[in-house]
């Protein structure tokens, strides 16, 4: 079983998630292509995979524009076979707010887009002050002072449950 396994990633985490997952399914027989959904070609032809699966994270509310390019390009495709998409963003890092029924990121997307995917996942990200730019920093701290969360700027927190994408992955292996 082939799959094609996308991602956009803006410091990693998702990355990071798509690579755990891809490294699962291999353990359950699947050949992986890992690509970055922000160099991905136009003229990428899914009818060579038996499913795809699409991550991509949350940054100030939205997700990369290369998603909506995507679906819009390959929606015909998408629709005709097994495919899942899950979101990475820090708000999932909230019990009441990690699943794609309650995180309000991930209704706004399956609401919007004509992408209907057989699975759908929502995970915390990571929290990576150091490494950022100032400007982000500082609207990151803002944002996390809004919603009760951590602001120490000298703090990395990864929020990611991992066990969550070892069941999703389990699940993304079963569809068909």
């Amino acid at each position: 079983m082939s799959a094609l396994l996308l991602y956009c990633s803006t410091d990693g985490q998702t990355k990071k998630i798509m690579t755990q997952i891809a490294n699962e399914l291999r353990q359950h027989g699947h050949d992986c292509d890992v690509r970055d959904l922000t160099s991905v070609q136009q003229s990428l032809n899914l009818s060579a995979y038996n499913k795809v699966l699409v991550g991509a994270s949350i940054r100030y509310g939205y997700f990369n524009k290369a998603l909506d390019k995507f679906i819009t390009r390959h929606l015909a495709q998408l629709n005709s076979m097994p495919s899942a998409f899950f979101g990475v963003n820090l708000t999932a890092r909230k019990a009441e707010k990690n699943t794609p029924e309650t995180n309000a990121y991930m209704r706004k997307f399956l609401d919007k887009t004509p992408w209907k995917p057989t699975l759908t996942g929502v995970f915390a990200g990571a929290l990576f002050y150091p490494r950022y730019k100032w400007i982000d920093r500082v609207m990151i701290q803002l944002i996390m002072k809004m919603t009760k969360g951590e602001t120490d700027p000298t703090k990395e927190i990864e929020y990611t449950d991992w066990n969550k994408v070892s069941e999703f992955a389990t699940h993304f292996a079963k569809i068909e």
